[in-house]
């Protein structure tokens, strides 16, 4: 059997030797050490078959590391290097079926309306002359952070006011009035008694157990709610019922907490919040009702706290009676005030500012 021909390390500039001798001096990482060590024996001459004694490594792993080296640096020292064959598919190619991925398949004149891994290939192979499998694709867009997503819906406001609006409660809330206090006003429930579907942190197969069976025998109740956006806490009030007068009741709360200044409540459209008692009181108390427009509560602020306090006070749970529920979320709230900032830069890069919304159609 005839003898491999010796393989040396490229001829190392100045620098790339000295850098070379701090790495075999200051590496903490054992592979990266040793790699170092077997450049720097073959620029001194070595034989493969010496450095694999010196470092107790195989022949065969001493050239590797050469051959690494030579082509491709210091990079090759690294324990996170690794070999192979190259790319099949270069940065172009990649590029194209991420972009035909993102494509409607309407659009290119194929009879259905979204991809599968099995059609895309298809598609590619006949269109594009890109030949691979449907493991390759998906490993393609999953590194350029394309997914498989639901496609989520928008529902735009008939209101002829909506921009008008709209645009108002941007500004109240990106131009706070020096002359008063935007507080964001709405009502969170029904609050049944029932057993509601959580998750949490379980041993695997043994998750917490709730009643799949209940009665509603008891009441509900309603909480009235207000976020105060220049200091950013929540007040709230649990209620029977949540009609005009309950409404009133706490427009009422709120000018006691804050006997100074205009108030500007924003609030939706349900018909207590116009009510002509609660519109003519809070005229009278230098209160301005501000109201979304139709179909576009998702400009009151207070929406997405609702979803916090629905996530970590009610899901997972199965209170036993009313008192207990509303003293756990009145703790809930508790803590949050005591951790709130004041609110700003609402939905900054959000469609909701974007001025073309689109038509509401059937």
């Amino acid at each position: 059997m005839a003898r491999k021909p010796e393989v040396f390390v490229r001829s190392l500039e100045p620098k790339e030797a000295q850098r070379l001798v701090k790495i075999t001096r200051s590496a903490r990482d054992r592979v990266r050490l040793r790699r170092s060590g077997i450049v720097l024996a073959s620029s001194q001459g070595r034989s493969a078959g010496e450095i694999a004694v010196m470092f107790a490594a195989t022949e065969g792993y001493v050239r590797e590391v050469i051959h690494a080296f030579n082509d491709s640096g210091f990079a090759a020292l690294s324990p996170n290097w690794r070999g192979g064959r190259p790319a099949k598919f270069g940065s172009a190619a990649r590029d194209q079926i991420c972009r035909v991925a993102a494509c409607k398949p309407a659009e290119l004149g194929l009879p259905f309306t979204t991809w599968s891994l099995t059609k895309l290939v298809k598609y590619l192979a006949e269109h594009a002359w890109i030949r691979t499998s449907t493991e390759t694709v998906r490993q393609i867009l999953r590194k350029a952070g394309v997914s498989w997503q639901a496609t989520k819906t928008w529902k735009a406001s008939k209101a002829p006011d909506f921009v008008a609006k709209k645009n108002r409660i941007l500004d109240l809330y990106d131009h706070p009035p020096a002359d008063g206090r935007v507080v964001c006003v709405d009502e969170f429930g029904p609050l049944n008694l029932q057993p509601r579907p959580g998750r949490g942190w379980f041993q695997t197969g043994r998750p917490a157990r709730l009643r799949a069976t209940y009665s509603r025998t008891k009441r509900v109740r309603q909480m009235f709610a207000a976020l105060d956006l220049a200091t950013g806490q929540m007040f709230y009030r649990f209620r029977d019922r949540k009609r005009w007068p309950q409404f009133l009741d706490f427009c009422k709360q709120l000018r006691r907490r804050f006997p100074t200044g205009k108030l500007y409540l924003i609030c939706d459209n349900y018909g207590p919040h116009g009510k002509a008692e609660a519109r003519t009181w809070c005229a009278a108390n230098d209160i301005e009702l501000v109201y979304t427009p139709i179909s576009a509560s998702w400009l009151n602020w207070i929406e997405c706290e609702f979803t916090a306090i629905r996530y970590f006070t009610l899901d997972g749970s199965d209170y036993p009676s009313h008192t207990a529920q509303e003293a756990a979320i009145a703790s809930y709230l508790r803590w949050r005030n005591r951790r709130c900032h004041p609110k700003r830069h609402f939905a900054v890069h959000s469609t909701i500012r974007r001025p073309n919304y689109l038509p509401n159609v059937a």
